[in-house]
């Protein structure tokens, strides 16, 4: 059951975007929430039409290119669902708050630089001959190992044993910068860290962050196909607001799904030019994805099921193309659409991995709209995307400043 938030904070946040743009669609949508939500006091109309109010604005955003406001709404609207916590909000987009975390993180950046002298004295007791080298491994170790450590009595500080400190110089080998920061990578989640990292590029290190949560994204994808089991549920939760996985075409996923009565779509997608890309997604373990009959190879029952399924939303959303373009702003009639289903490793009847890849780009060579594509051709493709995206990061990385 869903646990719908609202409150004044988000009222007010809601009430300040009026100044952010100047579309009057935009503005119409956003009064269309105020409205929602009342005046002061009450419940601040939290609920369902609340949500779809919100992702409204983000989809009028989205066709005015003004994706940092789409943005903004969108959380909003997660938000309002109950699937992120205010304090997220009020780092984004309250100053105030803002302010006062940042005051936070620089008592915490004080408190851990008077703990890491404490730190260092231990080390020079311990190893007076010690070196840079030696006090890098150590502070490595005790970020990977902070359970072990004591604040002590009194004042505070830190109780290592020569043992520990081995362990802990140990430990620092591994690699641990920016392993567990959390999404969304942004330059906001740099700025927290600006006074720790006075000389990071801060976009520079935004797009490690996004390169580094998009490797686990893809990680866990790949985890959940994979597993025999995942339902199609576990493999949308994985690919939720990943549109970067299908390509660079893609601006957005859409936060509507419904745009007809009958048509609930897995995960809609936005092109540059406006027009609505369907993805629909089938489990990744079908045994029958390719089928020999009569000598000849042939897709099964299920991709032919799921085929049908998305003719039907292609047909719905064309005839409803004036409807949905006046209500939401999104233009179906040029909609298109990929079928993710099914994987080589789980084919049986003795098709070989290369049958499946052939007979499924005999099948879309005769397509129009819909193309058919397994798992492990969208994981591949989204790899390699990571690859260029990495090596590009070195090569930025590498190069001189000009004179």
């Amino acid at each position: 059951m869903a646990k719908f938030r609202s409150g004044f904070t988000l009222w007010k946040m809601v009430q300040e975007t009026r100044g952010l743009t100047g579309h009057a669609s935009v503005l119409e949508r956003i009064d269309s929430v105020l409205h929602v939500m009342g005046g002061y006091g009450g419940n601040y109309g939290k609920g369902r039409p609340l949500v779809d109010a919100l992702e409204n604005v983000a989809q009028e955003a989205i066709l005015h290119e003004d994706f940092e406001l789409c943005q903004r709404f969108q959380r909003f609207a997660a938000y309002a669902r109950g699937e992120l916590f205010l304090d997220i909000l009020e780092n984004h987009y309250d100053q105030e708050a803002r302010q006062r975390s940042e005051e936070y993180m620089r008592r915490l950046a004080a408190m851990g630089a008077d703990r890491a002298v404490a730190a260092l004295e231990v080390l020079r007791g311990a190893q007076p001959d010690a070196t840079v080298t030696d006090a890098l491994d150590l502070f490595r170790g005790i970020a990977q190992s902070a359970d072990f450590l004591g604040l002590g009595a009194g004042e505070g500080g830190i109780k290592l044993s020569t043992k520990e400190v081995r362990r802990l110089q140990k430990y620092g080998h591994m690699e641990i910068v920016l392993r567990n920061l959390p999404r969304p990578a942004s330059a906001e989640a740099a700025r927290l860290m600006s006074d720790v990292l006075a000389d990071a590029d801060l976009a520079f290190l935004a797009q490690l962050l996004e390169l580094k949560a998009r490797r686990a994204s893809l990680a866990a994808l790949r985890a959940a196909v994979d597993d025999p089991d995942s339902s199609e549920g576990v493999l949308h939760t994985r690919l939720k607001n990943q549109e970067w996985i299908f390509g660079g075409a893609y601006v957005a996923e859409l936060a509507r799904r419904q745009y007809t009565p009958d048509t609930i779509l897995d995960i809609p997608l936005l092109r540059g030019d406006g027009s609505l890309h369907v993805v629909e997604l089938k489990r990744a373990n079908v045994k029958d994805l390719v089928i020999r009959r009569d000598g000849h190879l042939m897709l099964g029952a299920a991709v032919h099921h799921a085929v049908s399924q998305v003719q039907n939303y292609l047909r719905a959303m064309d005839e409803n193309r004036q409807t949905i373009l006046a209500d939401h702003g999104v233009d179906t009639r040029r909609a298109s659409a990929t079928v993710v289903v099914g994987h080589p490793r789980y084919v049986t009847g003795n098709v070989t991995h290369q049958e499946v890849v052939e007979t499924l780009r005999t099948y879309n060579t005769h397509a129009m709209r819909i193309e058919v594509i397994t798992y492990e051709t969208l994981l591949e493709s989204a790899s390699r995307m990571l690859a260029l995206s990495s090596t590009r990061q070195e090569l930025d990385a590498s190069q001189e400043p000009m004179e």
